[in-house]
């Protein structure tokens, strides 16, 4: 059955997962961090994704994150959820979400192996199964396909799209050309999606081979400095981009570097200190020493007087 169009507009939010100082998981913070995201003018909310630390959720946490998420929202946008890992596992993440009235699944990639092209196209169609839930596949890690192999992903009805965290922009305009070449509507309307960590940096190189849509952790933390960036690249704004670029994205980046799992940490940090009650992160992710955040502190201060400099462009 071909899937109805699927329209994922606009700054595309990733919740962050709150737990309580004993690390277990805080669905009245979480509550509070998806009302904040809609209230920001997310356009649509990814729930117990890689930002809010997927790996680290039961299933009994990831449906009850996922009920919490489609409460709060009461239809106001769209509610996508996370799956993963083995093949198993992924299938059963696909068929709850589905029973859990998810909008859609962000199908992460295979647990710890990784197979030929082919193998990854039938790691898709096996976690997919006979569900209908629209499914956009996240292209990094053990999951790379190469042009060839995305192209199968169109005879996965359910399958919609693809996300890129593997960071090769010459690839993810083979795909593009590739997928697009097959001309059919579906071929047309399948959606790619830029999905590496800060997004914005890498966001008009992206642009410029097809791929406009982004996922903005920033938005977890300072939604006002990610949606003026959003509105410069959908203007074409170079002074607007360079100068929140200059002056926020790329020491946070910087210091983004310094840590493993940093691209997780230091959101759950700033939106502390924003006043969110996030909570810290689950292991093996590490919090960031002092010194760290006082620097990110800084780095988001400085953000905020940027923004201030070039306006809301309203």
């Amino acid at each position: 059955m071909a899937q109805p169009k699927i329209e994922l507009d606009g700054l595309l939010a990733f919740p962050l997962t709150p737990f309580t100082e004993g690390l277990e998981l805080n669905l009245d913070a979480f509550a509070e961090n998806v009302e904040s995201h809609v209230a920001a003018g997310a356009g649509a909310l990814f729930v117990a994704c890689g930002t809010g630390e997927f790996s680290s959720l039961s299933p009994e946490e990831h449906a009850a994150i996922l009920r919490k998420a489609r409460e709060v929202v009461s239809g106001r946008v769209p509610v996508w959820v996370g799956a993963g890992g083995g093949a198993a596992s992924a299938r059963a993440g696909i068929a709850a979400a589905e029973a859990g009235g998810a909008d859609g699944v962000l199908l992460l990639p295979p647990y710890l192996v990784t197979g030929p092209p082919s193998g990854l196209v039938d790691h898709v169609r096996y976690a997919v199964g006979d569900s209908s839930i629209p499914v956009i596949v996240y292209h990094r890690s053990t999951g790379v396909f190469t042009p060839n192999s995305a192209v199968e992903l169109l005879d996965i009805p359910s399958v919609v799209g693809l996300k890129d965290g593997f960071g090769d922009v010459e690839l993810m305009s083979r795909i593009i050309t590739t997928i697009r070449s097959v001309d059919t509507d579906r071929a047309r309307e399948f959606l790619f999606f830029n999905g590496l960590p800060t997004a914005e940096v890498s966001a008009r190189a992206y642009a410029a081979v097809g791929v406009a849509r982004y996922s903005s952790a920033v938005h977890c933390f300072a939604p006002e400095i990610a949606a003026r960036f959003h509105r410069a690249l959908a203007e074409n704004d170079d002074a607007v981009m360079e100068a929140l670029l200059a002056g926020f994205y790329l020491p946070l980046v910087a210091l983004r570097d310094e840590g493993q799992g940093f691209a997780v940490s230091l959101v759950k940090a700033a939106a502390r200190l924003r006043g969110d009650k996030v909570g810290s992160v689950r292991p093996p992710l590490v919090e960031p020493t002092a010194d760290q955040i006082a620097r990110l502190e800084k780095i988001v201060d400085d953000g905020f007087a940027v923004l201030k400099s070039v306006g809301t462009g309203a």
